[in-house]
């Protein structure tokens, strides 16, 4: 088959034995470092994109995809705003919601909370609360029954861990419902508060909603923090969480004034951007391994290049052309790259498609758990594989490496044959 001289020179320097055992060693260690720099980042990107998606996931099994509220004080008409909503092709569910802090109190033990009230038959239509169960269900919270579900992590803060048992097989426990609205007695200024019965608890997954989240029915929360017939807004769930901008301009423009439409993306703006320059800074450092493998390269074609000034001469005085000459090292470094990049490839696509056994062998060998519930969002990891990143980043390893030859590879080719064969 017919290939290019300078093909056919550069791979026979590539798979002839070295006299200089160094360059073969430089060439290897460039092999090994874009390798690992492709496989670091395939893997971490993939690492990062799944704890991006999970964190979506479960704070939009919990949050809403957009909320309707009033501008200036709670909405009144409430049940207009959801019917109107609802209207809308891309709208697949709105419930009202009612909002606000309050403290839950048992015994000597307290802690600070959000307060959600809800219509438990709406809900599940917004919401995967529902199916996030331990013990109970949402059918069980019912306007003046004052009975209320919250978190595990919160629970077992209040309760302990074997009242938490005891719950799943009785089904009640009570605490007390302490909000911030003051209440003038004889005895003077007290907080309001009110006794609840605990009948379920929930288990997103997620450390800031299993902790610090409480719900009860919308008629409870509503009089508890006297809202009379109004509430705090309307939840939507949304066909596509992508098109949720698109949607809520839609929805303001065909809801009356007086109404703000905020989507998921406006209400965790600033943890979803810095998910995005986190991926991008971890891109831009790791990238680092992949430039400093391809200085190498530059290293071993240098001496390659010294190596061979009297193959060069030769083939100039044969009638070969520069281009020639830089083509032949060229391919030289362009297949460390492809080589390189190859194993980093299939090394990076196995290990982030199985990360989540791989971290857990970890965890195991050495016992101790990498991303503890107390300080991550997410304490389990997990991976999502783009094949667009793969792509990129396969690209760019080889842009970088091809970058890296041209240097060399023109200095090959200024070589002059009277000096390169003056001492031969």
């Amino acid at each position: 088959m017919f290939k290019p001289l300078s093909v056919y020179i550069g791979l026979r320097y590539v798979r002839a034995k070295r006299r200089n055992h160094f360059i073969s060693f430089i060439s290897l260690i460039s092999i090994l470092g874009i390798a690992l720099g492709v496989w670091a980042l395939i893997t971490v990107l993939s690492v990062m994109n799944g704890f991006e998606k999970e964190l979506r996931e479960r704070i939009l099994g919990m949050a809403s995809h957009a909320t309707v509220e009033g501008i200036y004080e709670p909405l009144q008409n409430w049940k207009i705003v959801s019917d109107a909503a609802s209207q809308h092709r891309r709208v697949l569910g709105a419930a009202p919601y009612v909002e606000g802090e309050a403290m839950l109190s048992n015994g000597q033990v307290s802690k600070g909370i959000l307060v959600r009230g809800i219509d438990p038959e709406a809900e599940k239509t917004v919401s995967e609360v529902g199916t996030k169960m331990v013990s109970g269900q949402l059918s069980d919270l019912h306007s003046k029954s004052y009975n209320i579900i919250i978190g595990i992590e919160l629970a077992m803060n209040l309760f302990g861990t074997a009242q938490i048992d005891e719950m799943r097989e009785r089904g009640e426990n009570s605490v007390t419902v302490i909000i911030p609205q003051a209440v003038v007695t004889a005895a003077g200024v007290i907080p309001r508060f009110r006794r609840f019965n605990v009948v379920g608890v929930f288990e997103v997954g997620m450390n800031e909603y299993d902790s610090a989240l409480a719900i009860m029915h919308m008629g409870d929360a509503a009089r508890l923090y006297r809202l009379g017939d109004k509430v705090s807004g309307v939840r939507l769930k949304l066909d596509d969480i992508f098109a949720a901008p698109t949607i809520a301009r839609e929805l303001v423009e065909k809801l009356p004034g007086g109404y703000m439409v905020q989507d998921w993306g406006q209400k965790h703006s600033n943890l979803f951007k810095a998910i995005n320059l986190e991926k991008r800074m971890m891109f831009i450092i790791l990238s680092l391994i992949v430039a400093v493998a391809a200085f190498n390269i530059v290293s071993t074609l240098v001496m390659a290049v010294t190596d061979k000034e009297s193959d060069i001469a030769i083939l100039r005085t044969l009638g070969a052309n520069p281009g020639t000459i830089m083509g032949i090292f060229i391919i030289q470094g362009a297949f460390l790259g492809i080589i390189g990049t190859s194993l980093g490839v299939l090394a990076g696509i196995p290990t982030a498609l199985n990360v989540e056994s791989v971290v857990a062998a970890l965890e195991t060998m050495l016992g101790m758990k990498f991303l503890s519930p107390d300080v991550y969002y997410i304490s389990e990891l997990s991976a999502d594989l783009h094949w667009d990143d793969v792509f990129i980043i396969g690209t760019a390893s080889l842009l970088v490496t091809l970058l890296a030859t041209l240097y060399p590879a023109w200095r090959a080719s200024r070589t002059q044959p009277a000096e390169a064969l003056r001492y031969e």
